[in-house]
């Protein structure tokens, strides 16, 4: 599993990635006691417009960005996105007011927003090779495991002699440090551009392109079953220690660990099970423990019952999310992974825009008892959609025809675009008129110009 960091770019990238999740991690334990000392009881209404506003900020501005982001040089971009966030970071201590609460946090998520699909578009480029990228999405989620694990368990200790404040101050130094360890890494080259058309047309090619294909359906079903169980979670974590259980901050903190703990169990384990079984088997398998673990709340579980229901959710996300990156993978071309992330990225976000406001609603309306209710039901629905829209059967080499056809686009001489330009070689890529005969073949399928709709089961 540790293959990976053989790798000197991706071993660095990764540790930017674990030094600053950790302190996001911080963050998160600090910003839902905030909200208690803020509003009291209501804090989880507070926690879950704040988190909705996050969620704004991702589905709005990410998919924006992963538009343009090939104008941009990458390693400038990341670099000045840390930076942002680290100064917006720093801000919140300085909150005394519900209210200040939501545009800081909208902005800091807006840089994240555009930082985390760029930086996940760019490990596939690390390394190209199909094993070690599985290995490094599991090591990828190991490290959300462990800011879901250890920070909040950080946190419970560093709570002891600091305050909450205290939390937000090391966040923002997390931030500066992931930042200095960018600037140290050399990335890959860029492609020449390969596109057709403005970059509004690449956009809506990549919404076509997501649509079109099945297994991505289901992965959308899938992040919204994610959201259900993970708005659950972060949103009323507190509202059920401190309020029904009458329990502490570390209380809080370590049932927040649970959720991280139960997730790191399936990131270390997933790259064998993912050799053994399809990526289908096990991810529609994550949904139904998610479905399971948030009605088992409707029983009311104590402090123990509680700690275990959590450590089940975070196994079902795990077992969801860990492939992911594998199915944007092979859906696309590389020259489309950007703006595929970047969608993804949104799109799975728009779920938690959803359950964020819901979980914090239900909880705070009626009860949360009625949360766990509504939410788990949501979520066995959301597994029932991705369990009908993608084929069990699905592969990434499918039997197809193509009808004679006489087009312009961007091309290189490979194997579907093998023709004479009479006037010697040409630069690779290149764009110009050409004809494809009638031809049946096999290949691995991917919605784009030549390939416009799903072919039939």
């Amino acid at each position: 599993m540790l293959s990976p960091l053989a790798n000197t770019t991706y071993r660095r990238l990764f540790a930017a990635q674990v030094i600053a999740l950790a302190g996001t991690g911080l963050s998160t334990v600090a910003l839902a006691l905030l909200a208690y000392d803020l509003a009291g009881g209501n804090a989880g209404v507070v926690l879950g417009s704040a988190l909705a506003l996050k969620m704004v900020a991702y589905v709005g501005i990410a998919p924006i960005i992963g538009t343009y982001a090939h104008r941009l040089p990458r390693k400038s971009m990341l670099v000045t996105l840390d930076l942002a966030r680290a100064a917006l970071v720093a801000c919140i201590p300085f909150v005394s007011q519900v209210w200040q609460i939501y545009p800081l946090i909208f902005l800091l998520n807006a840089c994240s927003a555009g930082f985390t699909p760029t930086f996940q578009a760019t490990i596939p480029e690390v390394l190209p090779d199909e094993d070690q990228y599985t290995r490094a999405l599991s090591l990828s989620r190991l490290a959300y495991d462990l800011e879901n694990l250890l920070s909040p368990l950080l946190a419970a200790a560093a709570l002891v002699v600091l305050s909450y404040d205290g939390l937000f101050a090391i966040n923002a130094i997390t931030f500066l440090v992931s930042a200095l360890v960018v600037l140290t890494v050399k990335l890959p080259g860029r492609r020449r551009e390969e596109r057709d058309g403005s970059d509004w047309t690449h956009f809506t090619d990549s919404l076509r392109l997501y649509w079109r294909t099945p297994r991505l359906r289901g992965l959308l079903a899938l992040s919204f079953a994610v959201a259900t169980a993970g708005a659950m979670v972060i949103v009323n974590t507190v509202i059920y220690v401190r309020e029904v259980l009458a329990g502490t901050e570390s209380d809080t903190a370590l049932a927040f660990a649970a959720f991280g703990g139960g997730s790191m169990v399936v990131a270390l384990a997933l790259p064998r099970l993912l050799d053994k079984s399809p990526d289908r088997a096990w991810m529609i398998f994550g949904g139904l423990m998610l479905a399971i673990g948030l009605l088992m709340g409707v029983l009311e579980p104590v402090y123990s019952g509680l700690i275990l229901i959590w450590a089940l959710l975070g196994v079902g996300s795990s077992v969801i999310q860990t492939p992911a990156g594998r199915l944007l993978k092979r859906s696309a071309h590389e020259a489309d992974w950007p703006a595929l992330f970047a969608l993804q990225f949104s799109l799975s976000h728009a779920c938690w825009l959803i359950a964020y406001p819901l979980a914090g609603l239900l909880s705070g309306t009626f009860s949360l008892t009625v949360a766990f209710l509504v939410l788990g039901l949501l979520c066995f629905a959301g597994t029932t959609i991705a369990l009908i829209t993608w084929p069990a059967d699905d592969c990434s080499d499918l039997a197809h025809f193509h009808e004679a056809t006489t087009h312009t686009h961007w091309h290189r001489h490979d194997a579907h675009h093998q023709h004479d330009h009479g006037d010697g070689e040409s630069t690779e890529p290149h764009r110009h008129e050409h004809t494809h005969g009638k031809v049946e073949h096999i290949h691995r399928y991917i919605i784009d110009q030549h390939h416009t709709s799903w072919p039939p089961n």
